[in-house]
């Protein structure tokens, strides 16, 4: 039996995740984006960058601490994999500065947005830096000398902060003392400077601060000064099994988390051997994670910039116009959903449809209960005020709250407290697991009987990034559904573990396996002479036994055709082992979430929906959950959007056999950009929409079989 677990079968995980995030970076080079946007995707790779290093870099890191040596299925050792990480990193922050500096930074000039260094300001700005400096900045800041009696401060993560070597005036030896100012995070970074000429131009606090440093060591010179940040090991060291309470554990986890261990050094490209070495040896962190920078440190400034510029919407995207389904927004939501399924696609369709379940829910006489899982929620979530609501009408309302959602832990917690101040039974879910699925389940009593109602989504219950974020989401009042949703949920609150689900697949139960299954029926298929395909769309691909499969497949002549937007450690082009496999990814104006997983069944294509990508967390560490689409028009209808993202030649890039990417060549052939195209088809169902109703209100004439013009102007 052919084996497919050879190291170059595989690629790396975070060198994967690095040419995702260059695939981002080409579009802040691409002339074809608006040039704000451009800036926004390369303030995006900054983002992602930093996330990069406090979690994967650091978990590298924490592994070679302790002489793990494990290799990875690339045949990579984690010292092996940072050595790799620090070259490929180290050169796309040189990319990163070089689109900045080189590109978007002088078209920003050609349309009149200036980023100005001090010494570019005129004198009435300077003035202005001046004032700000001494009425807002001054008051803030904190200066902080090292030496013997005063240890070297807790620099937070992330902060842009101020290095300096000062010397006392008049002092004979001239000894230089270090001192550090951190940039305070309470006033804004980006300083808009009074318009000169009708430019719009800005200057970053830390060069306001810079020019006024001596102020904060009256009676020392300054010799030096030069701005660092710093990254930590962000990761939460929870034991879920020891752990009492675990909202006071986190939030104990989260103040600790400021002080981990340092892991990356920015310091801009100026700074001197003296100074640099200073920090090394006082931060702790080893030359290799030292990054030099030819700019403003941290770019991810530049979405604050773009943010101030709202006279520039001809730089942006045009805006698109989501599909609002009225017909759940005017009438009663159960009523539509008894009759047939909804299906969703964000942004393309509006989320209020989601919203707007759980707020008819919470006023309707006749709902019993709200259960949901929620692991992302906007700051001012309207589900959240609307389950508040069904709390105070007496309904029974259970959240799962998912305190480890990384990053979003202290929001989480503000949340969880929230709702339970206003009656909501709020749960953290399972020892050792993260509740990743998305799901709403509404308990309502008919006068057939108690009927559910459901939302199942690939995509977290967030108002703001479902406006950018591409998800998918079925509404339905399917009955087994139901059942097996009340089960996850009791299985959430307590104890029980049916012994198996009708329609519903969850992790970590059974999603691996019923995977396994799915793939195996294909390689049957493919022997057996009958239509044999695997169509799969997510966001990252690398579980080994999960790649191995596909290969098994390929081998036997299943056609598989995959959209991985960022991590693929499965290769393509091997002879007799991915010969049968293409990996697209779509890099574009929206973030590509959804999960989509087609298989052929010999001619009758089983579709399925799902929270999960194919990595062994979700396999294996997160609850999730796979669902089928069963009504006809819907299957059809993902089966036709999956098709059109695969044949986009616009924002789509195919891997080759070497693991690199490339746009596809377009010669000859008519542009595709399914993200343009799917916001196209939105805005043409609204405008048949907006006719239709139109029309409804037109007042025309009734006429009678043989009489003339009535006299009443009823509507028809």
């Amino acid at each position: 039996m052919e084996s497919f677990d050879k190291n170059e079968y595989f690629s790396n995980r975070e060198l994967s995740w690095m040419l995702f995030n260059e695939r981002v970076l080409e579009e802040a080079r691409d002339k074809d984006n608006p040039l704000l946007e451009r800036v926004k995707f390369l303030s995006i790779t900054a983002s992602n960058l930093d996330e990069f290093f406090m979690v994967r870099v650091a978990s590298l890191i924490d592994m070679v601490n302790v002489n793990y040596e494990k290799p990875d299925p690339a045949g990579l050792k984690p010292s092996q994999q940072l050595t790799k990480i620090s070259e490929a990193a180290h050169q796309m922050t040189g990319q990163q500065y070089m689109t900045y500096n080189r590109m978007l930074s002088r078209l920003m000039k050609e349309h009149g947005i200036y980023i100005l260094e001090v010494a570019e300001l005129t004198s009435k700005q300077l003035d202005f830096i001046d004032h700000y400096f001494s009425r807002e900045v001054y008051p803030v800041l904190t200066p902080m000398a090292v030496d013997s009696s005063r240890p070297f401060p807790l620099i937070l993560n992330k902060s842009i902060n101020i290095a300096a070597l000062i010397h006392k005036k008049g002092s004979r030896t001239g000894q230089k003392e270090f001192v550090t100012v951190q940039v305070p995070s309470v006033l804004p970074r980006v300083v808009k400077l009074p318009d000169e000429e009708g430019h719009f131009s800005f200057v970053l606090l830390e060069n306001i601060i810079r020019r006024h440093l001596k102020e904060l060591f009256v009676g020392y010179e300054l010799d030096e000064a030069s701005c660092y940040r710093v990254m930590r090991d962000m990761d939460l060291e929870v034991d879920e099994e020891e752990t009492a309470d675990l909202l006071k554990e986190i939030e104990k986890q989260l103040r600790l988390r400021e002080r981990g261990n340092v892991i990356h050094l920015d310091v801009e490209a100026g700074i001197s051997e003296r100074l640099i070495n200073k920090l090394i040896s006082r931060l702790g962190v080893s030359s290799e994670n030292v990054y030099r920078v030819n700019g403003p440190i941290d770019l991810t400034f530049l979405s604050r910039l773009v943010a101030e510029l709202d006279s520039f919407s001809d730089l942006l995207y045009s805006p698109h116009r989501s599909f609002v389904h009225y017909e759940l927004m005017e009438h009663s939501i159960f009523d539509t959903l008894r009759e047939r399924d909804i299906f969703l696609h964000h942004p393309y369709d509006s989320f209020d449809a989601v919203i707007e379940l759980i707020r008819q829910a919470s006023v309707d006489q006749n709902v019993l209960a709200i259960k949901m899982t929620l692991y992302r929620v906007s700051g001012n979530s309207p589900i959240i005020r609307y389950l508040e609501k069904a709390a105070e009408n007496g309904k029974q309302v259970t959240v799962l709250v998912e305190l480890k959602a990384r990053f979003d832990e202290e929001n989480n917690i503000n949340w969880a407290q929230k709702l339970e101040k206003t009656g909501c039974h709020v749960i953290y879910g399972l020892v050792g697991l993260k509740t990743h699925c998305k799901m709403a389940l509404v308990v309502r009593r008919e006068q057939t009987g108690i009927k559910r109602y459901m939302h199942f989504g690939t995509g977290n219950y967030n108002d703001i990034t479902a406006r950018f974020y591409t998800d998918m989401g079925l509404l339905t009042s399917n009955e087994q559904m139901g059942v097996d949703a009340s089960n996850v949920f009791n299985m959430l609150s307590g104890y029980s573990e049916p012994p198996y689900f009708h329609k519903l697949v969850m992790a970590p139960l059974w999603l691996r396996s019923t995977m396994l299954d799915l793939i195996q029926a294909e390689i049957e298929n493919a022997r057996a002479g009958k239509p044999a395909f695997i169509h799969a769309k997510m966001n990252a691909l690398s579980d080994e036994e999960m790649i191995q499969a596909l290969y098994r497949a390929s081998a036997a002549g299943v056609r598989i055709r995959l959209l991985v937007r960022g991590i693929c450690c499965l290769r393509t082009g091997i002879p007799g082992v991915s010969d049968h496999i293409e990996v697209h990814s779509i890099v574009g104006r929206y973030l590509e979430h959804s999960r989509i997983y087609i298989f052929g069944n010999g001619g009758e294509a089983k579709v399925f929906l799902a929270s999960a990508d194919l990595m062994s967390r979700n396999l294996n560490r997160r609850v999730e959950l796979m669902f089928p689409i069963e009504d006809d028009e819907i299957r059809v209808t993902i089966i036709h959007l999956f098709d059109t993202m695969m044949n986009d030649n616009v924002k789509t890039r195919i891997m080759g056999d070497d693991g690199l990417y490339r746009k596809p060549d377009r010669r000859g052939k008519a542009s595709v950009n399914a993200q343009e195209h799917f916001a196209g088809l939105a805005e043409q169902r609204s405008i048949r929409r907006r006719k239709s109703m139109e029309e409804r209100r037109t007042f025309t004439p009734i006429r009678g079989r043989e009489e003339g013009p009535a006299d009443s102007h009823e509507p028809v």
